[in-house]
């Protein structure tokens, strides 16, 4: 459901409508359509167009490209949530013979599984897709251009291989598969493997002249699941808020948080342009701002949906050229524009409904060495152990009920932590991952590794 545009000020709005109108012009798109999600709900829409008195809205479909790697990732993520697979499985357990098995299922979500970018010649994007009707056909005689699992290498291919696992699993046709376990949960009635009218063309712009040439829209085939679908801004901003806060029906909040998690070693030009992968998601930081979610592109389109999950901002952008508008910029730019002149507003602060007092007694100051932490207790049930001085190790830790925790994050993801006690019951320090943490620098009435100094501390003397 749309809310009322004018939930945003018009300042937002005519900001947001003066971004898209540079980049369909700068860009020279045929037409651009964008919509803005916040708080779960579309809140602005907006279109420019080429054509005179008519701009598209959020029902035209427009060709998504590579966003249609996410949608297959959902779809191996359940399949893994199920306990149909696992993440660590080789494909050749699912698929023997295809000369790419020795990859893992994770590591063809994260593209870290060696294979090429693209399928052999002729180019698949432009031709179709019965020219390539096996997977022997999508693969080449040398599918890996790379060691497993060594480098983060894009491949189409890859998820080809991981539409023919799901088919495989689920004994159906990927889109079929798709259509039932994610589009008609999720309400997305406007997205398809097949254009849908109302659609937009695809066209291409000249790079040196203001004039245009129609691109073919090819049915991929094979190579469907990385890039075949087609949708609109109202299904793509409804998919955008499930990525933020999970469906039950369809997907775990938790399976989500991982997805959106970097699992691929980024080439050092990644580094530098704060690029990552996930499992089916892209990460790029923007200033100080984390982006996720995926671009796209096909020969007449390109397509952008990207949130800020902290912001609570997401935005969608479509344009129906071969190139010329960037519109991850754009995307981000969108984010960008809502999340600083509305900021999100945080919930109210509540107090905890109850206390565990022996885990009460370990709020306050640590030293792991001479380096300062804070541990705190958190409303919704976790600790956090955090540096004094504000940077380094942080991390948020879950209760395993048995007087230990988990590490949630960073450096310490997966850890114990505990509370290590003296026998009349008092705590004598904390254990994380065998590092000791005192009340004091180097307590001496604690098991610091090393022993501490009798003398103790001194000046210089």
């Amino acid at each position: 459901m749309t809310t009322p545009q004018e939930e945003l000020l018009p300042g937002t709005r005519r900001a947001l409508l003066h971004r898209i109108a540079v980049a369909q012009a700068e860009g020279r798109a045929p037409s651009m359509v964008a919509a803005v999600v916040r708080g779960g709900e579309t809140v602005w829409h907006g279109s420019r167009t080429s054509v005179d008195g008519h701009g598209p809205d959020e029902n035209v479909q427009y060709r998504i490209g590579s966003i249609t790697k996410t949608f297959t990732a959902v779809l191996v993520m359940r399949l893994r949530d199920e306990g149909a697979l696992d993440l660590g499985d080789p494909l050749e357990k699912y698929l023997p013979g295809t000369g790419a098995g020795e990859a893992t299922i994770a590591q063809l979500l994260a593209h870290t599984a060696g294979l090429a970018a693209e399928s052999p010649a002729p180019w698949w994007e432009r031709t179709p897709g019965v020219l390539r009707p096996g997977l022997g056909d999508v693969l080449g005689e040398q599918p890996l251009v790379h060691p497993v699992g060594r480098r983060f290498h894009y491949s189409n291919p890859g998820f080809t291989l991981l539409g023919a696992l799901v088919e495989e699993l689920r004994g159906a046709p990927w889109e079929e598969v798709l259509r039932r376990e994610v589009l008609e949960p999720l309400g997305l009635d406007r997205t398809s493997g097949r254009p849908q009218a109302p659609h937009a063309g695809g066209w291409a712009v000249h790079p040196w002249a203001d004039v245009m040439l129609p691109e073919p829209a090819e049915d991929l085939g094979r190579m469907a699941p990385a890039g075949q679908l087609w949708s609109t801004t109202g299904d793509l901003a409804r998919f955008a808020v499930f990525l933020a806060q999970g469906d039950p029906r369809v997907l775990s909040a938790e399976s989500l948080l991982e997805m959106r998690t970097p699992a691929a070693p980024p080439e050092a030009p990644d580094v530098a342009d704060g690029y990552a992968y996930g499992l089916g998601l892209e990460v790029r930081r923007q200033g100080e701002r984390l982006l996720v979610g995926h671009s796209g592109s096909l020969p007449g389109f390109l397509a952008c949906l990207t949130m800020s999950v902290e912001d609570d901002v997401a935005a969608v952008v479509l344009a129906n050229c071969t190139s010329g508008p960037l519109l991850a910029t754009a995307a981000a730019d969108l984010v960008r524009i809502v999340a600083e002149a509305e900021p999100r507003i945080p919930e109210p602060w509540r107090p905890m409904r109850e206390v565990d007092q022996a885990v009460l007694e370990l709020a306050g100051q640590w030293y792991w060495g001479t380096y300062g932490f804070a541990l705190r207790l958190t409303a919704d049930g976790l600790v956090s152990l955090e540096p004094l001085s504000g940077k380094g190790r942080r991390s948020r830790f879950k209760a395993n009920g048995d007087g230990s925790w988990t590490g949630l994050e960073g450096y310490y993801a997966g850890e114990l932590l505990k509370a290590v006690r003296r026998p009349d019951g008092t705590v004598s320090h904390l254990d994380l991952g065998s590092f000791v943490f005192t009340r004091q620098p180097y307590g001496e009435e604690a098991s610091v590794p090393g022993g501490v100094d009798p003398d103790g501390w001194r000046g210089i003397g």
